[in-house]
């Protein structure tokens, strides 16, 4: 088989393209035929060793695809061979990931994709919609898992609405009943964000930003999903209801400076997320919901969705990752099976 990998940390330029035996699928795990890979920050990022050390002699990156079940190992059901599937988690601590033309994973990393779903939306959700779906539910009071219905009565705020976290989470929270405002900094991203679903749009930089946000929640937001914590704190603690949650998955500096006071009397709190350490029932949870979601068609993707597609060969991946690392708007995607 065809595959990229790396066997130094460093720049997009370590990624070679390999010709590799097929792998067999151990205990517990499924072999999958890629179609489709996702490219996601932390896997540049690993790559460059600044979020993992390369734990492996070689390593295949990417967490996130889409593909056809080929193989089962012993224990799983032999029927599942022939299923359309969704892969999350596919690299973390494992040396395989989707940027191969087969790859293997436990066999709950490999989910059913409901046939209504391209690949090309398989291999966008993942690491984007799981993270979205724990930044939505993390808050006093909020459902383990989304559905529908579940935030009913909810005003959420989206940091972010153009960036792939930002798109789930506009799609999840409206799925589910929350009232969504997003932040942005442009009208290309803002016209993004209301195709996603957002039913109101701020420019984070406008003096009048928090007054904005109000004014479509005017009892505050009860959720903050937030993707620049340090540039967005004053902004957060302006518009946070009463007990509300800022939740970051990303980090725009080294500190945040939060004003205790103030959050104190509004017994707010901050919950910070990484994927790849979030407990074991509720990464189960978030996965149960972002399938329930893609099974209801609420999770889309290209532009008229509010997520533009970047596709590029297999062989092109360094330029995936480059794409990624240089802030590209939207989904970036490797078209494994060309």
């Amino acid at each position: 088989m065809r595959a990229i990998v790396y066997s130094r940390n460093g720049g997009p330029e370590v990624l070679e393209v390999v010709d590799r035996p097929d792998p067999a699928p151990g205990p517990g795990e499924v072999l999958v035929r890629v179609a489709r890979s996702g490219v996601n920050p932390t896997d540049w990022k690993s790559r460059q060793g600044a979020t993992a050390t390369l734990a492996f002699a070689e390593q295949v990156p990417n967490q996130d695809g889409a593909g056809t079940v080929v193989g089962v190992g012993a224990g799983v059901d032999a029927g599942r061979v022939g299923e359309r599937v969704w892969l999350w988690e596919a690299a973390w601590q494992r040396p395989r990931g989707t940027a191969a033309e087969l790859t293997v994973v436990p066999a709950d990393h490999a989910v059913a994709l409901p046939d209504s779903a391209s690949f090309d939306l398989g291999a966008a959700v993942g690491v984007p919609a799981l993270t979205a779906h724990r930044a939505l539910t993390v808050a006093e009071g909020a459902p383990a898992r989304l559905a529908p219905g579940a935030l009913t009565g909810w005003s959420v705020l989206v940091a972010g609405g153009a960036g792939a976290v930002g798109h789930a989470a506009i799609e999840l929270a409206r799925w589910a009943g929350a009232r969504v405002v997003a932040t942005v900094s442009s009208d290309e991203k803002a016209a993004l964000a209301r195709a996603a679903g957002a039913a109101h749009v701020v420019r984070y930089r406008d003096p009048d930003a928090a007054e904005q946000v109000r004014a479509a929640a005017p009892d505050g937001v009860q959720v903050v999903v937030e993707v620049a914590p340090a540039a967005n704190a004053a902004l957060d603690g302006a518009v946070l209801a009463p007990g509300g949650t800022v939740a970051s998955y990303a980090n725009d500096a080294d500190t945040v400076a939060v004003p205790i006071r103030a959050s104190m009397v509004a017994n707010a709190r901050y919950q910070f997320v990484l994927l790849y350490g979030v407990p074991t029932a509720a990464k189960a949870a978030a996965v149960e919901g972002v399938a329930a979601a893609l099974a209801d068609g609420a999770l889309r993707v290209g532009e008229q969705a509010g997520l533009p597609l970047h596709h590029f060969p297999l062989e092109a991946t360094a330029d995936a990752h480059r794409a990624v690392e240089g802030g590209a708007v939207g989904k970036v995607l490797i078209d494994v099976d060309g």
